[in-house]
């Protein structure tokens, strides 16, 4: 792994909101309102003169799920670099959200553990948002939407306009209001166009059939089974031993099928609580086979499980995880680019999706200072993007990808069970060895880049680790 790419990741996580940045854009148009959208908006606010969100769903309701958001239910927290980064550009977030009894949760209340191990404590400040995800979009939304240059127009976007090979506004249907065959269209003149629809985004085939290259579509097969639910926390979060909650087993541990199960404390005095299953395991539809499930696992979760039910089980079933390559389309239209889920979605149990988000809006604002020339594809932009999903898919897409090769007992070719024995062997010494974790937990943290991992001097301290922990 280069020292460039390592350094221009890291760059990316401690962006600054500019103090004086030209306006490049009479009309910028973001095409979704989900965090990655509004993300967007924040930094075109910047840089445009009106940004305008074109979201079919109605934004103007207090937190609560959303048919365009199908995982919004399951946990979500923030992960470090996407609160940090997102806390820099718009300022209070995390304040607001604990005082709508959202947790800031430091290292004295964070739980992990490895089968019947829990991992040593790597002495750094560490502080993740533990807070269900309506709040936290409406948290954002809000201070997006307050901007004086930001608007929000109810409407699903249906096509892309085009004038000598670059983008020049998005066609619409209004929704809200009348049948399906009654609604009302149009196109919004834009200077700039960002995808943010989401996994189900159709800008691919839009590419397609206007012309252009239809960038390939990357599958990995890991199909993952959730089911979450809310339980009443009667304790205050001050009298909590832990506030985060994640638990991993390996296919050999006794788990009843639950391969991942996660604990947070959020908003309204609860317990979010979710269990994960791969393939053919379903951790529980309803409360009496939740909370069974959870009787096989560590003894904080039958506490935590043990309150009155506040919400049912949701389950959530995501068949595989999913990346366009957009850098490898020649011919692209300028004045577009894509981001958040559009662009990479992965296994949600690894928290990557908003703070992924924040970053590819960092790629965006880096970007559009970086003095490229707009009315050429956006390639820079892709390319810069590309470091923040590579690194993502590297943790989440690839540590399900090893999993699944060796329950399946699948051959791999040698450099990859190479790099997988590297990584197991860093897994085991994160546990016991501090130094080890650190460098892990700022991977998975997304504060640093995957290729710091794999230091010499990290290398040895977790050889070093195990040898140790195997003597004993």
């Amino acid at each position: 792994m280069s020292e460039s790419v390592v350094t221009l990741f890291e760059s990316l996580v401690g962006a600054e909101p500019p103090h004086d940045a030209p306006v490049l854009f009479d009309t910028a148009c973001v095409m979704g309102g989900s965090i990655a959208g509004l993300l967007a908006a924040r930094v075109l606010s910047d840089r445009a003169r009106e940004v305008v969100i074109v979201e079919p769903d109605d934004l103007s309701a207090e937190a609560g799920p959303r048919s365009g958001v199908p995982q919004d239910q399951q946990v979500h927290t923030l992960l470090p670099a996407g609160r940090l980064w997102i806390e820099r550009w718009l300022p209070g977030v995390s304040q607001e959200a604990q005082d709508r009894g959202a947790s800031l949760v430091g290292p004295d209340k964070q739980f992990v553990g490895y089968d019947a191990v829990r991992q040593v404590r790597d002495g750094v400040d560490h502080r993740f948002l533990a807070i269900g995800r309506p709040l936290l979009e409406t948290l954002v939304r809000d201070r997006v939407t307050a901007l004086p240059n930001v608007s929000v127009l109810r409407a699903q976007a249906t096509r892309l306009r085009y004038d000598d090979g670059a983008v020049t506004g998005v066609r619409y249907a209004e929704t809200g209001t009348g049948g399906q065959g009654e609604r009302a269209e149009g196109v919004l003149a834009a200077d700039f166009v960002v995808d943010a629809m989401g996994r189900s985004s159709r800008l691919s085939t839009w590419l397609k059939q206007d012309g252009y290259d239809q960038p390939r579509l990357e599958r990995l097969e890991a199909p993952v089974n959730y089911a979450t639910a809310l339980f009443e926390r009667p304790a205050k979060f001050a009298e909590l031993e832990a506030a985060t909650v994640l638990q991993l087993f390996t296919p050999q541990y006794p788990s009843g099928g639950v391969s991942v199960a996660a604990a947070t404390a959020i908003e309204g005095q609860q317990w979010l609580v979710m269990l994960m299953g791969y393939g053919d395991n379903r951790p529980g539809r309803t409360i009496d086979d939740f909370r069974a499930n959870c009787a096989l696992l560590p003894p904080i979760f039958s506490d935590i499980t043990s309150g009155d039910v506040t919400r049912d089980v949701v389950p959530y079933h995501q068949a595989e995880s999913r990346r366009r390559h957009f850098t490898e389309a020649r011919r692209m239209p300028a004045r577009l680019v894509s981001t958040g889920d559009a662009v990479a979605s992965f296994n949600p149990v690894y928290g990557q999706g908003m703070s992924s988000a924040a970053l590819h809006a960092s790629c965006l604002a880096s970007y559009l200072d970086s003095g490229a020339d707009l009315d050429e594809a956006a390639t820079e932009f892709f390319r810069l993007q590309q470091v923040v999903v590579d690194a993502a898919w590297a943790v989440s897409a690839g540590g399900d990808a090893a999993r699944i090769d060796a329950e399946n007992g699948t051959e791999v070719p040698e450099d990859v069970r190479q790099q997988r024995r590297a990584m197991e062997q860093i897994v085991r010494a994160a546990l016991v060895d501090a130094d080890v974790s650190g460098a892990f937990n700022n991977v998975s943290y997304m504060l640093r880049h995957p290729g710091t991992l794999f230091d010499p001097v990290i290398l040895e301290k977790a050889a070093a680790a195990v040898e140790g922990a195997t003597a004993e």
